[in-house]
């Protein structure tokens, strides 16, 4: 009788301990959703000088929604996540090095990333056409696809200096 007691309690504690760390709130699974770090972004090659070529995917309910979203995710990725390296060139630092800068100036991005917004500005060249073959996936609850973008990386950090969002890379420590 003890050691069913024992073992029952043990499995009561396991249970105490467990579920609380792995129950999520829709509102903290939708956070996590949005965070910085789910970019999907492949380096493709070397573009002008300030500029970075990479393709990068979008989600959407519909492909149009999803190649805007991936328009926004690869300019979101150069100023808060940086973008890998490939093909022998080294890894590219985000322009916001400042930890949390999405929170901290939140309401400068809200407006700069709104539909229509100013981050299109620095999206010079993409393949606009709908995405097929491997680059289209029907999901669920809409569509994954792909697309080669040429972000214009230098102008989009003079910008954020302007603002004063990012630091000078000159300013110093």
């Amino acid at each position: 009788m003890r050691k069913v007691l024992l073992g029952f309690t043990v499995a009561v504690l396991a249970m105490v301990m467990v579920l609380p760390t792995n129950a999520q709130t829709r509102k903290e699974r939708k956070i996590l959703w949005n965070s910085q770090y789910n970019y999907e972004i492949e380096p493709v090659g070397v573009g002008q000088d300030g500029t970075k070529v990479f393709k990068v995917w979008g989600y959407g309910k519909d492909v149009g929604t999803a190649v805007m979203n991936a328009k926004e995710a690869a300019v979101a990725a150069c100023i808060f996540k940086g973008l890998p390296g490939g093909g022998g060139s080294a890894p590219t630092p985000p322009i916001c090095s400042q930890p949390n800068a999405e929170q901290i100036h939140a309401d400068y991005f809200e407006k700069f990333f709104e539909v229509g917004g100013k981050y299109l500005q620095y999206i010079a060249v993409t393949n606009d056409a709908d995405p097929s073959g491997e680059d289209r996936i029907k999901m669920k609850k809409g569509y994954k696809v792909a697309i080669y973008v040429q972000v214009m990386y230098d102008a989009l950090r003079k910008q954020l200096e302007a603002d004063g969002i990012a630091r000078r890379l000159d300013s110093g420590f």
